[in-house]
């Protein structure tokens, strides 16, 4: 079986609030996912359901071909860490560890020991007295030591510092090298993550905007740089997803990879080419359907700045 997790026609509904509309995906086995999208777009929401935290209103989710909700088969074999993790009071992290040691049958305690003196997790430190970034390690040692075949990560790591993230990253990437399983990471730091992610889900509204693999996402745009007219010849009937004039030049983002006439034609005409982030292109595809369009474009093009 290669698909880890299968979401069919979930919705979740709170009360006028509509969280996940029909949502369906399909996310491939021994792969690091990237779900993102702007605040209140429907990740936590998502993932909540997926780990038989939240109940759906409609539809079905299957991680590893069960269903998840009160099932004692699959839920060992999910780990879904988030921002805000709750402990019992008088918690050390020794104690969280321990109790993951219990929960997750792939747990390995050496891992998670190297991992806290890397960190700098205090030991005599109860969780709910250490720091922001201190519970953030803690929560990253267990959604990394626990192995689990499916984890979650939903902005754990937001507490840590620019240091602490850069070990987050390498240290996940490592063992996920030695000890393949299915990651599904939530972020705003898109940036920071476009190394670690196979494949991207972009959800937006509650519905889901954008599912490919990561490599495939990056040459679907592409921003040109020039001479209002040459630029306008190279991009042809593309959607234009930002459009900026400083005077004659113009610097305009446009959906579509060139082919090798236009990228001849790039040379020719002395437009630059310059490619769009990752962090870039989600932005622009999520603000599109929120800015009126730009009287200087197309009318049947869009643009967002």
């Amino acid at each position: 079986m290669r698909t880890a997790i299968e979401i069919t026609g979930v919705s979740r509904r709170y009360r006028s609030t509509t969280a996940l509309d029909n949502v369906s995906l399909s996310l491939e086995k021994d792969t690091i996912h990237g779900l993102l999208g702007r605040n209140g777009a429907g990740k936590t929401t998502l993932m909540s359901i997926a780990t038989a935290q939240d109940w759906p209103s409609a539809g079905e989710v299957k991680i590893l071909g069960m269903r998840p909700h009160e099932n004692e088969q699959v839920l060992p074999q999910i780990c879904f860490v988030r921002e805000e993790q709750r402990y019992i009071d008088d918690a050390l992290a020794r104690h969280a560890f321990a109790a993951a040691a219990r929960a997750f049958p792939r747990w390995d305690d050496d891992l998670a020991t190297s991992l806290a003196r890397e960190f700098r997790v205090p030991e005599k430190t109860r969780i709910k007295k250490m720091s922001r970034g201190q519970r953030s390690a803690v929560g990253v040692i267990i959604g990394i030591a626990s192995r689990a075949e499916v984890t979650f990560f939903d902005e754990p790591y937001m507490g840590l510092d620019a240091v602490a993230r850069q070990l987050f990253y390498d240290r996940l990437l490592a063992d996920y090298a030695e000890h393949p399983r299915t990651v599904v990471i939530s972020s705003h730091l898109i940036d920071e993550i476009a190394h670690l992610i196979e494949n991207v889900v972009v959800i937006d509204q509650g519905k889901i905007l954008i599912q490919e693999p990561v490599e495939q996402l990056r040459d679907r745009a592409v921003t040109l740089v020039g001479r209002a007219d040459a630029v306008a010849e190279i991009a042809g009937t593309r959607e234009v997803l930002h459009q900026e004039s400083m005077g004659r030049i113009v610097r305009t983002t446009v959906l579509g990879a060139l082919d090798d006439a236009e990228r001849r034609a790039v040379k020719e005409r002395e437009v630059e080419l310059i490619p769009v982030s990752l962090q870039q292109l989600i932005v622009r595809l999520t603000a599109r359907e929120e800015v009126p369009m730009n009287s200087t474009t197309n009318p049947t093009q869009e643009v967002a700045r």
